[in-house]
C-alpha cells in the first residue's frame, strides 16, 4: 500500500461518512412534508414485510401532505395501518384510491429536540471522520516502521490527511447549520 492509497482510502471513507450523515439528516422531520419520513415503513405484502415504496407511489400533495398511491387498490387499508403503526406520530387517512398522510406542524419543544438529534448525528459523523484519520495515521506510521516510506513523506501525508479531516468536519458543520435552519423555520 502506498502513501497515495492511504490518503485515497481515508478520503473515500470520510466521503462515505458524510453521505451517511446526509441520509440520516434527510430522515429528520422538519415542518414540511417529505417522502423520506416514510422510508422505514414496512408493509405486509402477501405475508412478507416490504418497504412502502415497493408497494406504492409516494408523492407530495402539498407542503404538509404526503400522498401514498398503492399499486394495488386492495393494499389501501394495509398501507394506512402500517403508517399508523410505524410510530412516526402521523395520522393517515384514505381518500378514494390514495392514502393521505398529513404531517402535523412541529411544536417549539419538538423542534429543539430535532436540533439536538441533528447535533448528535453530526457528532457521530465527526467521530467517524476522526477515527478514519487515526487509522490512516497509524498506517502511515507503520509504513515508516516497515521502511516503505520516509519520515518526511509520512509527515507530509499526515498533514494532508489532517487537512482532509478539517475539510470534512467543516462540511459536517455546514450540513448541521443548514438542517438547523430548516428545522427552526416555521
Amino acid at each position: 500500500m502506498s502513501l497515495a492509497d492511504v490518503k485515497k482510502n481515508a478520503q473515500e471513507r470520510m466521503t462515505k461518512s458524510i453521505e451517511t450523515l446526509k441520509a440520516d439528516l434527510a430522515k429528520v422531520r422538519t415542518g414540511r412534508a417529505h417522502t423520506g419520513i416514510l422510508d422505514h415503513v414496512m408493509v405486509d405484502y402477501y405475508g412478507s414485510p416490504t418497504p412502502l415504496s415497493g408497494v406504492a407511489n409516494l408523492n407530495l400533495v402539498d407542503a404538509r401532505t404526503i400522498g401514498v398511491t398503492p399499486y394495488e387498490k386492495k393494499m389501501l387499508s394495509t398501507i394506512e395501518k402500517a403508517i399508523r403503526d410505524a410510530d412516526l406520530g402521523l395520522n393517515p387517512s384514505t381518500m378514494g384510491d390514495m392514502v393521505r398522510v398529513p404531517t402535523p406542524p412541529l411544536t417549539e419543544e419538538r423542534r429543539k429536540e430535532m436540533v439536538k438529534l441533528v447535533k448528535s448525528e453530526a457528532e457521530d459523523a465527526k467521530i467517524a471522520v476522526r477515527n478514519i484519520r487515526r487509522d490512516a495515521n497509524e498506517q502511515l506510521k507503520k509504513m515508516v516502521k516497515d521502511k516503505t516510506a520516509s519520515e518526511d513523506e509520512e509527515r507530509r501525508a499526515s498533514d494532508e490527511i489532517q487537512k482532509l479531516t478539517d475539510k470534512f468536519v467543516a462540511d459536517i458543520d455546514k450540513l448541521v447549520v443548514e438542517k438547523e435552519k430548516e428545522i427552526l423555520t416555521v
